[in-house]
C-alpha cells in the first residue's frame, strides 16, 4: 500500500510531534510608579509561565516608545496615545492565545479603562494588576536615575512626582512590592491568572 492509496491509514499525532501550548491568552497590565518593580515582575512571571508552556510576551514600555511609539512626547495626551497603542497590542497578542504581560505605568484612568473596553468588547481576558509600591520605596530604588534627575533639575515631567498618577481603584490585584520577594509577587499574579481560569 502506498501513501497515496485511498487506503492508507491517516496520520496521527504523537507526542513527538504535538506541540505542548496552553492557547489560553490574556492580557496583565502591571501599572505604578517608575522603579515600582514592574518589569522585573513581569519577567519573572513570564518564565513561570513559558515553563507551563503558555505562549507568553512581555510588552516593555521602552521598547514601545522606541519602536512604535517613537515621536510621541510626555503630554498627557501622548502618554494616552501610547497606552492605546499598548492595549492594542496587547490585545491582538492575548486574542491570538498569547499571555501578554505589560509593564507599564499608563498613569491616567481613563487611559487604562479604554484598554479593558477593547478587551471587554472582544471578549479577551485583562487583568489589572497595581504594583503599589510608594514613591519614596520607588526613588530609593531609582532603577533608571530618573528620580535623581528630577531632583537635580534634569528631567520634568516625573510620573508620581511633578506629573500625576492615578492609581487604580479596584485593580484585579493589588501589590506591595516593597514587602515581599520578587518571586512573591509573581505568584500572587500567578494565583490569580490560575483563579480565572487562565494558568
Amino acid at each position: 500500500m502506498t501513501a497515496d492509496s485511498p487506503n492508507a491509514p491517516e496520520p496521527t499525532l504523537t507526542s513527538t510531534n504535538r506541540e505542548n501550548h496552553v492557547t489560553t491568552g490574556a492580557t496583565v497590565w502591571l501599572t505604578g510608579l517608575p522603579s515600582a518593580g514592574k518589569t522585573t515582575i513581569a519577567f519573572e512571571l513570564a518564565g513561570r509561565l513559558r515553563e507551563e508552556g503558555h505562549l507568553v510576551e512581555v510588552l516593555d514600555g521602552d521598547e514601545i516608545r522606541e519602536f512604535i511609539s517613537a515621536g510621541l512626547g510626555f503630554s498627557r495626551e501622548d502618554r494616552h496615545v501610547n497606552v492605546q497603542r499598548i492595549g492594542f497590542l496587547a490585545e491582538l497578542l492575548a486574542r491570538n492565545g498569547v499571555k501578554a504581560l505589560v509593564p507599564v505605568i499608563a498613569p491616567y484612568a481613563d487611559s487604562r479603562e479604554a484598554v479593558r473596553k477593547r478587551h471587554q468588547e472582544s471578549g479577551t481576558a485583562y487583568l489589572e494588576v497595581h504594583v503599589a509600591t510608594p514613591v519614596e520605596v520607588c526613588s530609593v530604588r531609582d532603577v533608571k536615575g530618573l528620580y535623581a534627575k528630577q531632583a537635580a533639575g534634569e528631567l520634568t515631567g516625573l510620573t508620581g512626582v511633578d506629573d500625576p498618577y492615578e492609581a487604580p481603584e479596584t485593580p484585579d490585584l493589588r501589590i506591595d512590592s516593597q514587602e515581599q520577594t520578587v518571586q512573591e509577587s509573581a505568584a500572587s499574579v500567578y494565583a490569580l491568572l490560575s483563579e480565572r481560569g487562565l494558568a
